[in-house]
């Protein structure tokens, strides 16, 4: 339990920590649209610092706690997403394929973990994990197909991530508050 507990802490810590600097990212960065902007665009220029170190951190706490839950396939799936989140902060969209590798993996592994999340999660919020997973799952299909609907590349890209970082969130705090 107390496991669980540490790896619960180590997931809250790491999405709320990216979150926050995420959007603190995208308002100091000049002319930033979330529509056309892709996410990792603030992971040049002068927001790269912020975006960048937050997502390596994301990324260690990611794996940290996927080494903390007691689950094989979750625990696989947080250190494939945390390694991905981990390249995109250390290779910038400027570098072509190792960035777009570490952004797949990191949005791939995120939205499945949300499917075995559901076994190790108590409540009723639980039942969400895997819709938010597959949300996220299918905005991915539509961003690798360049399938922008009216909301542009930025706009999917969102509802990739976001619906992760609730799921993300609500999960470790359901291992840290398990009894």
């Amino acid at each position: 339990m107390r496991n669980l507990a540490i790896g619960g802490s180590l997931l809250v810590l790491g999405v709320t920590q990216f979150w926050i600097l995420m959007m603190m990212a995208e308002e100091l960065y000049p002319g930033y649209n979330l529509d056309s902007n892709y996410i990792s665009d603030l992971g040049v220029g002068r927001t790269a610092p912020i975006f960048n170190g937050s997502i390596v951190i994301l990324g260690i706490l990611v794996v940290l706690s996927g080494v903390f839950i007691s689950s094989r396939l979750l625990s696989a799936f947080f250190v494939m997403g945390g390694l991905g989140m981990m390249g995109v902060g250390i290779f910038p969209e400027t570098t072509g394929y190792p960035h777009l590798i570490s952004a797949f993996l990191a949005f791939l592994f995120s939205s499945l973990a949300s499917f075995p999340a559901f076994k190790l999660a108590y409540g009723v919020l639980r039942y969400l994990y895997p819709l938010l997973g597959l949300i996220s799952l299918v905005f991915l299909a539509l961003f690798v197909t360049h399938s922008y609907l009216s909301i542009g590349p930025g706009g999917v890209e969102r509802f990739i991530v976001l619906p992760d970082l609730i799921w993300s969130i609500s999960f470790g705090t359901s291992l840290v508050s398990r009894k």
